[in-house]
């Protein structure tokens, strides 16, 4: 076996391998741009080498540095993990050509499904069921539209040499094409450097249904179960689960042989992903292969009891594969879901701040995180902004699905919006835990999906205010004199009693209440209502009784921004002064910055009459596309960034004047 490799990744991946590596008793090399010195892989790895700036275009994309740092370091191999270079076929050719293993297929496997429509022919040729649609080599536009209308519409619009989400567009009719056709492509190419598209038949109640294979080098092939991945978002998967829920045993195993089977035709070796799209009639057809470990693989691995990459590193030394198909046997059922730095509530922008404060769910042998960050940790603009992977295993679906629930409840971050909620009230939203899958599935739930707070405003405001107190009385100066209230900070008065003013704001609005202090409770004031309230902190647990009614709840307050977390849910506030003022708004007329990036397009130009919803700005955040639509009729009056300019969140992009009519509609 290897005694020592080299992970060509960063994150929680790195972080998973080395996991494995070590338990095996294999020393471990990781690499590092500058803004990842101090990250969890480089700590947990036993020596670390620095490849470059953030950018990963001149960090992990670096082939050339990798290999130098892996023949220097005296790796004898190299684990790509997924994204950044584990399906690049140059990367596969160099660490051959210098000795060195790649821990992954051969780089002819990688060519063969690397283009899309190359993949397409070779699994037509193998016998695997394949979506209508074109997989040519002739890119023009006029050909695209006729095979467009060949194919019929819906149709999904696919990078050939495309993953992740990127590069994808679905089209609902023709007069939509040629500006979906041009996004999809400059997406494609800044993603991949290929702006080579293929068409697809839009399934529109489809499944997303993979199969895990694995060959080894004597050309034996075997399949682990199927993972479900049809909820997704923006192409991109949000929830997983091992097994696909209401397949038959027949289905499943046609599913699997012909995974294998597309795997053994381009020689295969290592683990894979054969992904289908499932249709409601039970039928199933090949959409693309990913030559690599998929995000998703612990939930195979919770349900067959195998570890995958122990696997991967068996198979690259020349093991044969340490299950036959027959002892493959699957337990149970598993969950796994992605938490994003992200704003569900504003159609999921990606956010970039500091983990202040990080409390993940106790692991077990139901429950597990994989991560690559710790609390403290900045999420930055450069890499994809996912936080951790929660996996939940169970007995039954509904018991994993209960598992999952609990779980999101005990995962707790402030300093950075995440789409925790919204995977919460996914898990467990009665569609979901009926299997009623599909890839729309978020798009067909959105009022599910997106409930009001589980908080009463006035009950969530006398928590906070509960918080706060008890966590400045925790810090008051401890008197010789335990009664004496001099040493209190509760604005006691001699001869008098005195409610204290407590400001809060939540968003925009600001919140006047008044609290009296009692010797064991305090009474809050909430516009024309009296709450008692008794409370007890334990460093960020807070026990509060509220009207007699019994609430506990945890909490952060940093800087005089307080976070409560309460059943999945999370209520924010800030312990408003006179001093801060509100900040200034972008005007009604102008455009300002969603998010960090940098601005890919601007599609107006200084004079141009402009109407309401139409796309002025294409900006890029976290390797995606994100268009900045006008908010209102009227003209162009100022363009203050142009292509290739970096932007802050915030940062005004272009002014408008608004029209009269657009004014008089508006009032």
């Amino acid at each position: 076996m290897f005694s020592k490799i080299l992970i060509a990744n960063r994150g929680e991946i790195a972080c998973r391998i080395i996991q494995t590596a070590h338990r095996m008793g294999i020393r471990v090399v990781a690499v590092y741009s500058d803004a990842d010195a101090d990250a969890r892989h480089v700590a947990m790895a036993d020596e670390a080498f620095n490849i470059g700036p953030a950018p990963s275009s001149e960090s992990y994309l670096k082939a050339d540095k990798i290999i130098e740092v892996a023949k220097e370091s005296g790796a004898q191999a190299v684990h790509p993990g997924y994204g950044f270079l584990s399906e690049n076929t140059q990367f596969a050719e160099a660490c051959e050509a210098n000795n060195i293993v790649f821990i992954g297929p051969p780089s002819s496997a990688i060519a063969a499904m690397g283009s899309k429509s190359a993949a397409k022919a070779i699994m037509e040729k193998a016998g695997v069921p394949l979506v209508p649609g074109y997989h040519g080599d002739d890119q023009s536009p006029d050909t695209l539209r006729k095979e467009a209308e060949k194919c019929g519409f819906p149709l999904l619009l696919k990078a050939v040499a495309g993953g992740g989400g990127k590069g994808m567009r679905v089209v609902e009719r023709m007069e939509d094409f040629d500006d979906a056709l041009a996004a999809a492509k400059r997406e494609s190419k800044n993603a991949f450097g290929n702006p080579d598209m293929l068409i697809e038949r839009y399934l529109t109640q489809p499944r997303h249904v993979e199969i895990q294979v694995f060959c080894d080098k004597s050309g034996k092939g075997v399949y682990l179960a199927e993972r479900d991945c049809s909820v997704q978002r923006r192409h991109q998967k949000v929830l997983e689960e091992a097994p696909a829920p209401g397949l038959s045993e027949d289905t499943r195993k046609a599913m699997g042989e012909a995974a294998v089977k597309a795997a053994q035709a381009i020689d295969y070796v290592g683990a894979g992903t054969v992904e289908f799209l499932y249709d409601v009639d039970g039928s199933f057809f090949f959409m693309e292969m990913n030559t690599r470990l998929q995000v998703e693989h612990p939930v195979t691995e919770m349900v067959t009891g195998q570890d995958l990459v122990e696997w991967q590193l068996k198979v690259a030394w020349g093991d044969p594969l340490p299950l036959e198909q027959s002892q493959v046997k699957t337990r149970g059922h598993a969950l796994e879901a992605r938490i994003y730095a992200e704003d569900p509530d504003q159609d999921f922008l990606p956010a970039t701040g500091n983990l202040r404060y990080l409390s993940t769910p106790d692991e077990s042998a139901h429950v597990r995180v994989d991560t690559g960050v710790t609390e403290g940790d900045d999420i930055s603009i450069h890499y994809d902004p996912m936080i951790a992977k929660l996996i939940v295993w169970d007995e039954t679906r509904d018991q994993a699905i209960n598992r999952m629930v609990q779980a999101l409840e005990h995962y707790r971050i402030a300093g950075v919006k995440t789409n925790i909620r919204f995977l919460h009230a996914l898990a467990d939203a009665q569609p979901f835990r009926e299997a009623e899958l599909t890839t729309g599935f978020i798009d067909d739930h959105r009022e599910l999906l997106f409930p009001k707070s589980r908080l009463d405003t006035h009950k969530a405001l006398v928590l906070a205010a509960g918080f706060v107190l008890e966590q400045r009385k925790s810090r008051e100066v401890i008197s010789t004199d335990p009664w004496s209230p001099f040493g209190r900070q509760n604005s006691w008065r001699m001869n008098s009693e005195y409610a204290q003013p407590l400001q809060l704001q939540v968003g925009d609005e600001i919140h006047e209440l008044k609290v009296l202090e009692r010797d064991d409770r305090y009474q809050v004031f909430v516009g024309d209502s009296v709450y008692n309230l008794t409370a007890r902190l334990d460093d960020d647990y807070l026990q509060a009784v509220i009207n007699g009614h019994r609430i506990s709840i945890h909490g952060n307050l940093h800087n005089d921004q307080l976070v409560l977390f309460y059943e999945g849910d999370t209520f924010q506030c800030i312990l408003y002064r006179e001093t801060y003022g509100f900040e200034e708004m972008a005007g009604e007329g102008s455009l300002a910055a969603p998010m960090n990036g940098a601005i890919v397009a601007v599609q107006a130009k200084v004079g141009d009459k402009v109407t309401a919803g139409q796309s002025l700005v294409i900006m890029e955040a976290m390797k995606m596309e994100h268009a900045i639509k006008a908010p209102a009729d009227g003209v162009v009056t100022d363009i203050f960034f142009a292509e290739g300019d970096q932007v802050s969140e915030g940062a005004e992009l272009i002014a408008i004047e608004v029209t009269a009519d657009a004014e008089k509609e508006e009032g």
